[in-house]
C-alpha cells in the first residue's frame, strides 16, 4: 500500500514542479499501476483535469474497460465531489487517500459520497495514508504562493509608478 501512495506522492511532486497544485493519483490493478495522473488544471485551463480523473482515464485505456471493479485508487488529497463521482461511476474498489480536505473533501470531511448506499456502487475508503507528507506538499506549495504574492504586492507598493 505505501509503495502505491509513494507513486501518487511522486505524481504530486511532478505537479508541483510545473506549478500545479501538488496532487497526484495512481490506479492499481493486480498489484500494478495502470493509471497515473497529477493536476493539470492550470496548464490546461480545464477544471476537470484533476489527478484522479486523469489516472482513471489512463486506467480505462490501459485495461480497455470503463469498469475498474478490481482496481484501487491512491490519491494524495481527499477526493472532491467530481472525483468521487468518477470513482463511483468507474466502480473503483477502494480509495486510499493521504491528507484531508476540509473545504472540498467528500470522503469523510464534508460527507462521504463514496460510501453512500443511495448510489449503485460504494467505494471502500482508507484515509490518512502518508497523511503528513501529503499535507506538507500542499502546505509548502501554498505557503510559497502566498510569499510570492506578498513580495509582488510589496514591490508594487515600493514602485507605484511602474
Amino acid at each position: 500500500m505505501t509503495d502505491f501512495m509513494e507513486a501518487a506522492l511522486q505524481e504530486a511532486r511532478d505537479a508541483r514542479r510545473i506549478g500545479e497544485v501538488p496532487i497526484g493519483a495512481v490506479v492499481v490493478h493486480d498489484g500494478q499501476i495502470v493509471g497515473r495522473g497529477h493536476n493539470l488544471r492550470e496548464h490546461s485551463q480545464d477544471s476537470t483535469l484533476h489527478a484522479e480523473i486523469l489516472a482513471i482515464q489512463e486506467a480505462c485505456m490501459t485495461l480497455g474497460s470503463w469498469r475498474l471493479e478490481d482496481c484501487d485508487l491512491y490519491v494524495t488529497l481527499e477526493p472532491c465531489p467530481m472525483c468521487a463521482g468518477a470513482m463511483i461511476n468507474s466502480r473503483i474498489r477502494t480509495c486510499y487517500y493521504g491528507a484531508k480536505d476540509p473545504k472540498a473533501g467528500v470522503a469523510g470531511s464534508l460527507g462521504n459520497l463514496l460510501t453512500d448506499t443511495r448510489f449503485n456502487h460504494q467505494v471502500h475508503v482508507v484515509s490518512g495514508v502518508h497523511e503528513a507528507e501529503a499535507a506538507a506538499l500542499l502546505q509548502d506549495f501554498f505557503r510559497a504562493i502566498r510569499a510570492q504574492r506578498k513580495a509582488a504586492k510589496k514591490a508594487r507598493q515600493a514602485h507605484p509608478e511602474s
